[in-house]
């Protein structure tokens, strides 16, 4: 299954050679990349950055829209013995509304897998879950699970082209989509959860939903 995709290869960002955009400091949200991982130990000098995402996004369940509000990834990338090499360091998103289920919000959480190295067949790769928060929810409500998390496949998004909006430092903006979302019925909600499953739509196969994201990325070298 495939869901809410965050991140991709930045390194095929750079690689565009696409000019700089004319996108004033202003309109740019406050990069943090103090949850940026440390290189490995054995990592090459002079080879490693850190690359701090912040992306708004939303996923159309059916017809029903839900907004994700901001999430905010950092990762570290270089080379060990000449091969690449990628560090995960954090997922941060705080929960927000979940519309259809007045009074309960949705949070993502990492699920411990990720792989933002780009290929031809998709710009990067991520396990999440996705927890449901209510009064009357138990406290495991979950879509997906930290032990079965849900596997996130992204391509570019062609509405949304990548672009570099500044060189000092190196700043892109760019959109990805995941057309093929696919999301299970919800577990660990107790009674309530086949309502919340009502509401939302779950669960619902791939070619139903659709998850579009959009990004800033910035790096820093280590």
């Amino acid at each position: 299954m495939k869901l809410l995709a965050l991140g991709v290869a930045a390194v095929a960002v750079a690689a565009l050679g696409v000019a700089p955009g004319t996108a004033s400091a202003d309109e740019l949200p406050a990069f943090d990349f103090t949850d940026c991982p440390a290189p490995p130990a054995n990592a090459d000098p002079g080879t490693w950055r850190c690359e701090a995402f912040i992306s708004q996004g939303k996923l159309t369940i059916h017809d029903r829209e839900v907004p994700l509000g901001e999430m905010r990834l950092t990762f570290s990338e270089g080379k060990v013995n000449g091969q690449y090499a990628q560090v995960f360091g954090t997922l941060r998103h705080e929960p927000v509304r979940l519309p259809g289920v007045p009074g309960a919000t949705i949070q993502l959480r990492y699920g411990g897998y990720s792989d933002f190295l780009s290929t031809a067949e998709r710009r990067g790769a991520l396990d999440v879950y996705a927890v449901v928060q209510h009064p009357l929810l138990r406290k495991n409500c979950r879509i997906g699970t930290p032990a079965e998390p849900l596997h996130t496949i992204v391509h570019d998004d062609p509405a949304v082209p990548p672009r570099v909006i500044s060189d000092n430092p190196r700043t892109a903006y760019f959109g990805v989509v995941d057309p093929d979302v696919a999301l299970p019925a919800t577990t660990g909600c107790g009674p309530l959860g086949k309502l919340v499953d009502h509401r939302l739509g779950l669960p619902s196969p791939a070619g139903e939903n659709t998850f579009h994201q959009t990004t800033y990325v910035q790096y820093k070298p280590l």
